[in-house]
């Protein structure tokens, strides 16, 4: 079953757990995976953000689009196209029909 979670930063747990108090900015370095910490006393350390490498974390709304961005294209333009197909024959059986009466009825919504 697909769960969408904030995924946790380890990277930051261990650098608090090193530094405390005595950091005073942090960030992600996301093409090396791991967290920077900038220290009170100007110096720097960094974590890495995951346990291993293999762990599986938990899904997120972005890595789920970045992952079935084509699935989801796909299905759009076959949605987009058969209803444009339902509407183009609609629109044709009630040109083809003689009576006013079917023309309405194939175009026209009912609300009710």
């Amino acid at each position: 079953m697909l769960t969408l979670q904030r995924r946790q930063l380890v990277g930051h747990d261990i650098l608090l757990a090193r530094h405390g108090n005595h950091i005073s900015a942090m960030r992600v370095d996301r093409q090396s995976g791991r967290v920077v910490a900038y220290l009170d006393d100007g110096s720097t350390d960094s974590a890495p953000n995951m346990i291993s490498p293999g762990l599986r974390m938990p899904d997120t709304m972005r890595s789920v689009l970045r992952d079935d961005w084509k699935f989801f294209a796909v299905m759009t333009a076959c949605t987009t196209g058969f209803a444009g197909a339902m509407t183009a024959a609609a629109v044709a059986l009630a040109g083809m029909s003689g009576d006013p009466g079917m023309a309405e009825l194939l175009t026209a919504y009912s609300g009710t």
